[in-house]
Formats: structure tokens, sequence, C-alpha cells
């Protein structure tokens, strides 16, 4: 085997492996929600091409409002379904629309769009 195999064998298991790790392996932190005066944890959420952030960090026992601002005309970003809390919302392009619920029980729940494209993750510590 001639050293340019080599290197080209090497370079694609290399590659092979950060792919791996980049998508299977790499875990989302999240960002955690802030708190306000009013009592609330609250977080903007930027609605264009998924949810940015799409993970957010919340504890359990204390109100959250995730204010929705939607970017972008695609059919599948009109709605926010939060099925956890039985929550959802409609999202005029342009607007922001807050979105409250009082997560009561630690874990991870989802949301998504109505076509479940778009997806994110509430974690309740």
């Amino acid at each position: 085997m001639s050293w340019d195999r080599v290197v080209v064998d090497l370079v694609g298991l290399a590659l092979i492996a950060f792919i791996v790790w980049f998508f299977w392996l790499v875990k989302a932190k999240g960002v955690h929600a802030a708190a306000t005066s009013g009592g609330y944890q609250e977080q903007m959420v930027l609605v264009k091409g998924g949810y940015t952030p799409d993970v957010i960090v919340v504890e359990a026992g204390k109100p959250v409002r995730l204010n929705f601002v939607r970017q972008e005309s695609a059919s599948c970003s009109e709605m926010v379904l939060l099925p956890a809390f039985g929550k959802s919302a409609k999202l005029p392009e342009g607007a922001t629309v807050p979105v409250e619920f009082l997560p009561k029980e630690r874990g991870e729940f989802e949301f998504a769009c109505q076509m479940g494209m778009f997806r994110g993750k509430i974690v309740v510590e």
C-alpha cells in the first residue's frame, strides 16, 4: 500500500469520526431562561428555519414565558405546540407571541411546529 493511499484512508476515517461525533454524540447544553422581576422565567425564541435557541432550561415550580418571534413565511412555522403543557399558539410573521405555562415536574419536554419539522426541548430542572 502506497503512502498516498494510507493518507487518504486516514483522512476518510477522521472525517467519518467527526461526522459521528457532530451529529450523534454532541449534546446541546441549552440556554437558561432569565428570571424577571415579574416572577417569570423568560426567553426569546427566534423562529427562522427552526427554533433558536432550541434547548431551554427552566426551574420547576416557577412560571415560564417563552416569547416566540417568527421571522419567516414558511407554513410549517405558523404554529408552535407544547403538548406536555397543553399549550399551542399561532405565530404571525414578525410578531412576538408569548406562551406562558407552569412546569410542575422535572424532565425534558419537546415543543414543535404543527408538522413536526421544527423541534425544540424544554429541560425542567
